[in-house]
């Protein structure tokens, strides 16, 4: 039986291969023009991932190792960054941050829910977008779908929530930093603009660390403070909508397990659990996760595919957008600037 499950083992890692070493192969090169040339790495990774979209697009022998790119090893890479932030440093971002966090989170479900209505799209449909706008992006797009009553639309409008996240969050990171550069916000501030505003965990480390080491480091703590609403808020869902399904059907709930391996690395490396040496080290590795991750993410970015739901939604997806980076930018002009 050993065999028979070594010999799996073997099979999968060479089903992943290909999209890994082609993900890897462009981090490198991303790395080599930011080395060379002072160009961000994030964001050159990301540029030359999207140049070969055409190999998720096709289906090939890269989707795979591409999929398990952007999500197993961003999952990691975010886990081990816990090393680089202290308790005594997120204790000294005040309670500004997390207001600015949860009232964030709130106003964008609720006006999610009122322009839905408006629009003529429904009340699951404003949850729909509403919760991925507000908590991070794809991932809290699926969480909530999965716990939404089922329709013939709900798969429809999950794959656009997706897709229109994904490529929103693809332009704030290039646009907020040229953003929070024009407002001569500090970097503590532009790491909390960043981490309550983008939509997905990847393109909040990407935008952060183009900035600096601090800025990055606060947006991935704020950002991860955002993820860990998306459990209550989906518990929350699924008793609202408990009546609301066909008798004996499950759902089940995502819970977020590198949100609790971040705060374990956090709370390890404030109290000098982990020798410097093998710290610095693992925060070097979660470094080129990071990139990794970004260069698979570009390449599963299609912007051609936005429009295929319907004008209305992509008014919802960009105004919920918007809306949330106008009150970010308000409140900490106002209360951190």
């Amino acid at each position: 039986m050993s065999q028979f499950a070594d010999l799996a083992y073997v099979r999968k890692a060479g089903t992943l291969f290909p999209g890994i070493l082609t993900s890897l192969t462009i981090a490198f090169a991303a790395k080599f023009i930011s080395e060379h040339y002072g160009a961000p790495v994030m964001l050159m990774a990301l540029l030359i991932g999207m140049a070969f979209n055409f190999l998720v697009e096709d289906g090939g022998t890269c989707v795979a190792g591409i999929e398990f790119s952007s999500k197993v090893v961003l999952r990691f890479g975010v886990a081990l960054l816990g090393l680089g932030i202290t308790v005594q440093q997120i204790a000294s971002t005040g309670s500004e941050v997390l207001l600015i966090t949860l009232c964030g989170v709130m106003l964008t479900i609720t006006m999610g829910l009122v322009l839905s209505r408006f629009l003529g799209r429904g009340t699951r449909f404003g949850l729909l977008i509403g919760g991925a706008v507000a908590i991070c992006g794809a991932s809290a797009a699926l969480a909530i779908s999965s716990v939404l009553p089922k329709s013939e639309t709900l798969e429809r409008d999950t794959i656009f929530t997706v897709i229109g996240v994904t490529a929103l969050s693809t332009l704030a990171m290039i646009l907020y930093p040229l953003i929070a550069d024009f407002m001569h916000l500090s970097e503590v501030a532009t790491g909390v603009f960043f981490g309550a505003t983008i939509h997905d965990v990847a393109q909040v480390v990407g935008a952060g660390y183009s900035v600096s080491d601090l800025a990055g480091e606060t947006a991935t703590f704020v950002k991860l403070l955002r993820v860990a609403l998306l459990v209550p808020i989906v518990v929350v869902l699924s008793l609202v909508f408990a009546g609301s399904r066909e008798p004996g059907a499950k759902c089940s709930l995502p819970i977020p397990f590198f949100v609790i391996g971040f705060a374990a690395l956090v709370i390890a490396g404030s109290y000098d659990f982990i020798p410097v040496v093998i710290k610095d080290g693992l925060l070097s590795f979660s470094r080129w996760c990071l990139v990794v991750a970004i260069a698979a993410l570009g390449m599963k970015t299609s912007l051609r595919k936005l429009g295929d739901v319907g004008g209305s939604a992509i008014v919802l997806i960009c105004a919920l957008t918007g809306i949330l980076a106008v009150f970010a930018l308000t409140a900490i002009k106002i209360y951190m600037n």
